[in-house]
């Protein structure tokens, strides 16, 4: 445990202690003066330490009043401290500001106007009623398996994506999951397993199974249908995603380095204690689309009838089209497919698969919409929509686009705390968010943290309710694409309906979809996945 961080407050204790011995034997003024202020500094400090409001000053004690006081001087001071990195993959001023005033109750007005430039290519706006309407008072949720499943369950439409206990502390975990359990929202486990933390806070889970099979898997690392039935019987356990790629990095496995496989996450993911955690790149339980869909199709079987779908990055869309083909041959498959852009980031990732790995989620969004309603599953298949999901407007984009709901990871991190200080693979997080040491942990309570997370879900909704009605329409879901309009070149506007037109429900299965989607799913093959990719070469 690296305990450097407290060096400053020992030594106004040590200080303190000898200035206040020197100045009994001496009788100097100066020394007793400097013994009070060392004192008092003790005092802050073992404040710091005992107070639970607070996470940088618990588990920085004295030095975290530096990060207080630059905030109180903003923004001139936060400009030059909390910009976003050359490559742009930290959330920006404009975002954090808005997560972390929504979930300390701040008020989230801009006195002084919008501080984008409406003149800039890419500034985006909605086109509102001059009729506008009342908003609803609470947020609508919306029904994922309903045509499929025993068990459908109704989601949120905002909710934590996928993180893995063991890239997250278990005060994190516990964080996210009571905000979870207060607010409404559902918290996908990422593919680290069911763990206690996970459990002990009652909310709703979505249990992600990546290639590990983590939590459902065999001495040898492949699938245990004995261990899925035990683990999803749980009746927490609301939904069943099987991941094939993460934004973050696509088409790329995973490792939990030894040192932090703990006995608690060992029995979590069933895997042997000082262990590291491989997850392959690919998955041992299917190899065709076919074989997909039977998968998941026997997941939901011995579930007992819970949704289940896929996630996916998209990358080669005939792969994708073979599920699509796939799910229309056989008349089932996936519940729901969660749609991961390339610019997620939480999972630590080579920076070449960060920065050009994987479609944007907003072209790999609208790609899957189309496919599925061009197959004409969109009554029977859900889409999620994650990536860089910050404010009630990019709720309202992706569901314009085409998702059901939406899914959030960095935001929940930073409403529970995080200061995107980018440790989080080094196990030193100085918010205790992305650690496993025990001391940064304890300085992340989840009580306190939960109701943050619950907030800020709470006032997102909120100003997506008051940004639909400024449309004239009530439901989110009711709002057109033609309504949010973009600015593609300096005197070029277009709507996102222009940008991105929908297809035409059953236009793959008649042939008269658009030719790029069509010559797509007839290339597609259901009986493999790389026969697809290696026609071009």
């Amino acid at each position: 445990m690296n305990l450097v961080r407290f060096i400053p407050w020992a030594l106004t204790i040590l200080g303190a202690a000898v200035m206040g011995v020197l100045a009994v034997s001496s009788g100097s003024f100066w020394l007793y003066a400097g013994a009070g202020l060392s004192g008092a500094l003790a005092l802050v400090g073992l404040y710091d330490v005992l107070q639970a409001r607070h996470t940088i000053l618990r588990n920085y004690p004295i030095l975290g009043h530096g990060r207080y006081l630059m905030e109180a001087i903003r923004p001139e001071i936060r400009q030059y401290f909390i910009e976003d990195d050359l490559d742009g993959r930290p959330f920006n001023r404009e975002q954090r500001s808005l997560i972390y005033q929504r979930s300390k109750g701040d008020k989230d007005y801009d006195p002084f106007g919008s501080e984008l430039n409406a003149r800039e290519v890419g500034y985006e706006w909605i086109a509102h009623s001059i009729s506008p309407v009342k908003a609803l008072e609470h947020a609508p949720h919306v029904t994922v398996g309903q045509a499929q499943c025993k068990q459908p369950y109704d989601i949120s439409l905002l909710n934590v994506s996928a993180m893995s206990y063991g890239s997250l502390g278990p005060s994190a975990v516990q964080a996210m999951g009571r905000g979870a359990k207060e607010a409404g929202f559902a918290h996908n486990t990422g593919e680290g397993g069911v763990s206690q933390y996970h459990l002990s806070t009652g909310a709703d889970l979505v249990w992600q199974i990546g290639t590990g099979y983590f939590g459902c898997r065999n001495k040898d690392g492949t699938f245990s249908e004995e261990a899925f039935a035990k683990q999803v019987a749980h009746d927490h356990v609301k939904m069943v995603e099987v991941k094939l790629s993460q934004g973050a990095k696509p088409g790329h496995g995973g490792i939990l380095p030894s040192y932090k496989v703990t006995p608690e996450i060992a029995a979590a993911r069933g895997v042997e204690v000082g262990e590291a955690c491989l997850s392959p790149p690919g998955h041992s339980a299917f190899a065709t689309p076919l074989e997909l869909v039977a998968f998941v199709d026997r997941l939901r079987e011995v579930s007992g009838g819970k949704p289940v779908g896929i996630k996916l990055c998209v990358g080669i869309p005939e792969e994708f089209m073979g599920i699509v083909k796939a799910m229309v041959e056989s008349g089932s498959g996936p519940d729901f497919i969660s749609v991961d852009g390339g610019e997620g980031g939480t999972g630590a990732a080579p920076p070449e698969f960060g920065d050009h790995v994987g479609m944007p989620l907003e072209e790999g969004l609208v790609f899957v919409r189309n496919a599925i309603r061009g197959a004409g599953l969109d009554e029977r298949v859900s889409i999620a929509a994650s990536g860089k999901v910050t404010s009630a407007m990019d709720v309202l984009r992706c569901i314009a686009l085409g998702a059901s709901y939406t899914n959030a990871a960095r935001s929940f991190m930073l409403s529970v705390g995080c200061i995107q200080a980018q440790l989080c693979h080094t196990n030193h997080c100085p918010a205790g968010v992305a650690t496993l040491d025990p001391l940064r942990n304890r300085g992340l309570d989840p009580k306190l943290k939960g109701i943050r997370a619950a907030r800020y879900h709470r006032e997102t909704m909120h100003s997506l309710l008051e940004l639909v009605g400024a449309t004239g329409f009530q439901a989110p879901h009711d709002v057109p694409l033609d309504r949010i309009r973009r600015r593609v070149e300096v005197n070029e506007i277009r709507s996102l309906e222009e940008m991105y037109p929908p297809e035409q429900a059953g236009a793959l299965l008649d042939g008269t979809a658009s030719p790029a989607l069509q010559e797509a799913y007839d290339r597609a093959d259901t009986k493999s996945f790389s026969a697809s990719a290696t026609r071009g070469s």
